[in-house]
């Protein structure tokens, strides 16, 4: 039997997603409307799905390269480039909100992304084009998914059983860990980039659309979500991680193994940052040990930002999603509207805070309306 107030956590009718979308929408009209328009090349399909300059026939008779005038915001490159930096936060996200709503908190989410990265990328250019089993591309990309999944596994279990058997703050042990995870993917590199992966896992991530979309990033980071988001609703599991993070204590006596859980919620993380570091991978055809340098930042602010308390207890796999996107939103509104780029981790910093400030605010509310509530009921 979970907690009472744990049980109601994912009863209610969500509304704060409505919120978020409603967010969305705005600073996608403030991003349209003043960015204003830029002239781009203009470009055409061929049929092999190659993309060839446009040239048109000016005035004096000469063919010169056509361009063409975009919104800076509503145009394809864009949205599809937003999508595509989009979809890595969000992934990472997802997996650092069942963390904050299980009470916890995981820092070293960009040094295993980094980690997964490097070592996923020392194995895969073996199967490369100029690997000792260049013949075996298919088998290196699937054994390359399987270690990448299974270090983001390692790497979270070895921060939960941390924080769960030492009984240390989780801020401290994955502050560390940062540190070590970082560390060690620069000592197997030497600070060099890593390359030459094989070509089945780069045509797999880099499948596009038209517009340039990326096709295999949004599938993955909407497939993700949406188990996510029935694994925290739908299953049990997910329920004992709103009951260890609204009362760890009642959990305790409720008979919920709390330990278990904690270190489910670090492994989660952890795989979710191989999955990210795969596409990653697959997208950009490199690694490096300073891959995924401050993401930290970031992935925290989207969970935040999408509704996750970091008292515990509240949160959700859909606005971790929309979170990140609002995140990516305004760093590349910066872009758009002509801001220095300087101010982005200022403007990020700032909505961290006042997601923060307006969760307190809600829970106080919260508060004062069951105490109200209890003393009419006292009095009745």
């Amino acid at each position: 039997m979970l907690p009472i107030s744990s049980r109601t956590a994912f009863k209610h009718p969500r509304f704060q997603e409505l919120g978020l979308v409603l967010v969305v929408l705005v600073l996608g009209a403030i991003l349209a409307l003043g960015g204003g328009t830029v002239e781009r090349p203009k470009f055409e399909r061929m049929p092999d799905g190659s993309r060839q300059r446009v040239r048109v026939t000016d005035a004096t008779g000469e063919e010169v390269p056509a361009t063409e005038r975009v919104n800076k915001f509503l145009n394809l490159q864009n949205l599809a480039q937003l999508t595509k930096d989009t979809s890595f936060i969000a992934i990472m996200a997802v997996g650092m909100t069942l963390v904050i709503i299980a009470g916890q908190m995981d820092l070293s989410v960009g040094s295993v992304y980094a980690l997964c990265s490097v070592l996923t990328g020392l194995l895969l250019r073996r199967y490369g084009p100029e690997g000792f089993h260049s013949g075996s591309p298919i088998l290196g990309s699937l054994l390359g998914i399987s270690i990448c999944l299974s270090i983001g596994a390692l790497c979270g279990l070895l921060n939960g059983s941390m924080v769960t058997w030492l009984r240390v703050h989780p801020f401290i042990i994955t502050l560390g860990t940062m540190a070590i995870f970082r560390g060690i993917a620069f000592v197997v590199t030497q600070g060099q980039s890593i390359g030459q992966f094989p070509a089945p896992l780069r045509d797999v991530v880099s499948w596009q659309a038209g517009g340039d979309l990326s096709l295999t990033p949004l599938i993955v980071t909407l497939v993700v979500t949406a188990v996510a988001a029935v694994y925290l609703t739908r299953t049990a599991p997910g329920r004992r991680i709103y009951a260890v993070g609204g009362n760890e204590q009642a959990s305790r006596f409720s008979g919920i193994r709390v330990g278990p859980v904690k270190m489910g919620v670090f492994i989660l993380s952890g795989v979710t940052a191989a999955i990210a570091a795969l596409l990653q991978l697959g997208y950009y055809g490199a690694a490096s040990s300073g891959d995924g340098q401050g993401y930290e930042l970031n992935v925290i602010a989207a969970a935040v930002v999408g509704g996750a308390s970091l008292t515990g207890g509240r949160g959700s796999a859909a606005g971790a999603l929309l979170g990140a996107l609002i995140i990516q939103m305004i760093t590349s509104g910066i872009v758009i509207l002509g801001i220095d780029q300087s101010y982005s981790q200022i403007l990020i910093g700032a909505v961290v805070v006042a997601a923060v400030l307006l969760d307190q605010l809600n829970q106080w509310w919260r508060r004062r309306r069951l105490q109200t509530a209890r003393g009419g009921s006292t009095a009745a």
